[in-house]
C-alpha cells in the first residue's frame, strides 16, 4: 500500500512503447526507402511536365 500521508507521491514510471502501437505519419516519412520511392515519382512527374511544356 501506498503512503501517502506525508504527501509524497511516488514518481510515475515510464511504460515502454509496445511494437504494435501506430507511430504515425512522420515516422513512415522518414524512412529513407518510402522517401527514395516518393522522389522517384515525383522526378518523373516533373520529367512528364517538363516535356508537356517544352517538347510538345
Amino acid at each position: 500500500m501506498l503512503d501517502t500521508s506525508r504527501g509524497q507521491v511516488p514518481a510515475p514510471t515510464p511504460q515502454p512503447q509496445s511494437a504494435d502501437e501506430p507511430r504515425g505519419c512522420l515516422y513512415a516519412l522518414s524512412q529513407p526507402p518510402l522517401m527514395i520511392f516518393l522522389a522517384v515519382i515525383g522526378f518523373l512527374l516533373l520529367m512528364a511536365a517538363v516535356h508537356d511544356l517544352f517538347v510538345l
